[in-house]
C-alpha cells in the first residue's frame, strides 16, 4: 500500500446477524437460471458460500486488507518484519500508537466473511432431507475455528457462541469460553466426518490442496486441536493435556508429512506489498537468528538488501525504532520466493512435529519424545523450502543467534538475550529445551506473523527485541511489550453494553498492555 492513510480513513461495518440472514433467499438464488433443484442436487447453494471464507482467514485480496488484517498486527508483533515506512508520521501500531482504523480488519474481516457463511451454510443443510450434506456444516465450522481462534487471539473475548442467535448475536463469550467452543466443534467435525470419508462432493469447493479429502480435513481439524491444546497449557493444564492426548490418540491422525495450504488465485499479498509497494522488511529478530544460524532457509525467506553499501547482506530493521523517511531503510532485505505462489498456508507440518516435541516435553502421552520431533520438524521445514544440509544443520552445538547491528543507527543495536544453539540438548532444563522447540517453531512458521506472535505471548520464545520508541501513552509497557489489539472502533460505537461486558472479562483495561487468558505471564513449567 502506497499510502495507507488512504485507507485509513475508510470506514468499515460488521455484517451483523441481521444482515446475513434477511436476503438468504435473494444471495441463494443463481442468475444464470440454473433451478433451485439443480442447485441443491449439485450443493452450489451450499458450495458457494465456502469461497470467502477461504479468502479471509487471512485476507487474501486487496493486499491493503492483509496488511490491515495481519501485516501491521501480527506480521510486525512477532519479529518476522518491519515496515521501512514511517506511517503517520512514526505514530503507529510499530511504535504502540495503536490505530484503530488500521486494526478493525481482523475483526471486520472475519464477521463479514467468515461467520456468516458458516451460519448460511448450517442453515442450507437443515433445510435438506437426510443427513448426506451434514458434512459442509462440520468441515465450515473447521475452517470458522480456524478464523476465529485468530481473532480471539488478537482481542480476546469474541461474539461466539450466541452468533446464531439474532437475540444475543452481539454478546461476547470470555476466551475460555470461545476455547471451549473452539474444542468442541473440532470435535464433532472429527467424529463426525469419519462416516464420510471416501466421498468427493466437497472436491468442487475446496480451494485447499486437500482436494475435498474428507479424511485429510479430519487430520487438518486434529492439528488445530493439538494447536489449541497447546495455547491453553499455562492458564488450564488439566484442558490442555486432555485435548492434547484426544490429538495425539484420534484415529484422524495428524498432518505430519502435507502442509494446509490455499491455492487462493491470488498473488500473495505479501508479494504486493514487499515487491511492488516496498512496505515491508526483514524484521531485526529474523536477522539475528537466521544469520547467527546460517540458517539455509534465508534464501527462500528474503532477497539480498539492494542497497550496495551492505554488500548483498541480509539486513533486517528493528520494530519501534525512530524512522524518519522510508528512503533510510527501504534497500534492505525484502521478503522472498516464499510468497511468490497464488498459494497461502494455514498449518505446515513442521509445526505439528513442534507442537508434538512441547507436548512430548511434558509428559503427554502418545507424544513420543521431544528430541525426535524436534528433529523432524526442523527437517520437515528444510524440505518445505527445498532446503539441503539439515543433517549438518541439527548437528550444530555452537551456533547461536547473533547480535543486532543496526546499518544506520548504532541507537538500534541490541544483543541477543539468549545463546539458544540448534542441536537439541534433552538434558537441558524444561524451560532450556522449550527454547529450542519454540525458537525453531518459530522459524518454520514464516511468514504467519500472527500465530508467531501468539507464541511469543504464550512463552516469551524467541527473544522479541523491545520498542525504542512508545507512544503508547504508558499502556504498554517497553519490556512486557505488546499483548493485544483493544476492541474495534465500530463496535464499541454500536454494540457498546456487550463491549463493556467483554472490558469485565479482560481482567484489565481495553488496551495492548492487557493480557489475554491463556497468555498468563507465568513461568511455563
Amino acid at each position: 500500500m502506497k499510502k495507507i492513510l488512504k485507507y485509513t480513513l475508510a470506514t468499515f461495518m460488521v455484517v451483523s446477524f441481521t444482515n446475513c440472514t434477511d436476503d438468504f433467499e435473494n444471495v441463494n438464488t443463481n442468475p444464470h437460471g440454473i433451478t433451485e433443484q439443480s442447485l441443491t442436487q449439485m450443493f452450489n447453494h451450499i458450495g458457494n458460500e465456502f469461497q470467502p471464507m477461504f479468502l479471509n482467514v487471512f485476507n487474501v485480496t486487496p493486499a491493503w486488507n492483509y496488511q490491515l488484517q495481519q501485516g501491521l498486527i501480527g506480521d510486525v508483533y512477532s519479529g518476522y518484519m518491519t515496515p521501512p515506512t514511517p506511517f503517520a508520521g512514526n505514530v503507529n501500531n510499530m511504535t504502540y500508537s495503536l490505530v484503530d482504523g488500521w486494526n478493525g480488519f481482523p475483526w471486520s474481516d472475519a464477521y463479514g466473511n467468515v461467520m456468516p457463511q458458516t451460519l448460511n451454510i448450517k442453515n442450507s443443510v437443515a433445510l435438506l432431507d437426510g443427513n448426506s450434506a451434514e458434512k459442509f456444516t462440520h468441515i465450515a465450522n473447521i475452517i470458522k475455528v480456524t478464523a476465529m481462534h485468530r481473532v480471539s487471539d488478537i482481542y480476546g473475548p469474541i461474539r461466539y457462541t450466541k452468533f446464531e442467535d439474532q437475540a444475543t448475536t452481539g454478546e461476547y463469550d470470555p476466551q475460555d469460553v470461545a476455547y471451549q467452543a473452539f474444542f468442541d466443534d473440532l470435535a464433532t467435525a472429527i467424529n463426525e466426518l469419519e462416516q464420510y470419508e471416501g466421498e468427493g462432493q466437497f472436491t468442487n469447493f475446496d480451494k485447499s490442496n486437500l482436494n475435498g479429502s474428507v479424511a485429510k480435513w479430519r487430520q487438518f481439524a486434529n492439528s488445530l486441536r493439538l494447536r489449541l491444546a497447546i495455547r491453553v497449557v499455562k492458564v488450564n493444564p488439566s484442558l490442555a493435556q486432555t485435548q492434547g492426548e484426544l490429538a495425539l490418540a484420534s484415529n484422524a491422525g495428524l498432518m505430519l508429512t502435507n502442509d494446509m495450504v490455499i491455492n487462493t488465485g491470488f498473488v500473495h499479498p505479501i508479494s504486493v506489498i514487499s515487491n511492488s509497494w516496498g512496505d515491508i522488511r526483514m524484521g531485526a529478530e529474523m536477522e539475528s537468528i537466521l544469520t547467527g544460524y546460517n540458517d539455509g532457509r534465508m534464501e527462500a525467506y528474503f532477497n539480498p538488501s539492494a542497497d550496495s553499501s551492505l554488500s548483498g547482506d541480509y539486513k533486517g530493521i528493528r520494530m519501534g525504532i525512530d524512522i524518519t523517511a522510508k528512503s533510510q531503510y527501504v534497500d534492505h532485505a525484502s521478503i522472498g520466493s516464499v510468497i511468490n505462489d497464488e498459494t497461502l498456508t494455514w498449518m505446515t507440518a513442521a509445526e505439528v512435529h513442534f507442537l508434538k516435541a512441547e507436548a512430548a516435553l511434558r509428559g503427554w502421552a502418545g507424544a513420543g519424545t521431544a528430541q525426535e520431533n524436534y528433529e523432524a520438524g526442523v527437517t520437515a521445514s528444510f524440505t518445505q523450502h527445498s532446503v539441503s544440509g539439515v543433517g549438518a544443520y541439527l548437528a550444530d552445538n555452537s551456533s547461536t543467534p547473533a547480535d543486532f547491528v543496526d546499518a544506520l543507527f548504532p541507537v538500534n543495536d541490541i544483543a541477543y538475550a539468549s545463546d539458544v544453539k540448534i542441536a537439541y540438548n534433552p538434558a537441558g532444563t524444561n524451560e532450556e529445551q522449550l527454547e529450542q522447540i519454540i525458537t525453531q517453531k518459530w522459524i518454520a512458521m514464516f511468514p504467519d506473523g500472527q500465530e508467531a506472535w501468539s507464541e511469543f505471548r504464550r512463552t516469551g520464545y524467541p527473544r522479541i527485541f523491545p520498542v525504542v520508541v512508545n507512544n503508547s501513552g504508558g499502556t504498554i509497557d517497553t519490556n512486557t511489550q505488546i499483548r493485544r489489539i483493544n476492541f474495534v472502533a465500530n463496535e464499541l460505537n454500536t454494540n457498546a453494553a456487550n463491549v463493556a461486558t467483554a472490558v469485565g472479562y479482560l481482567g484489565g483495561p481495553d488496551d495492548g498492555g492487557t493480557r489475554l487468558w491463556w497468555d498468563t505471564g507465568g513461568p511455563n513449567f
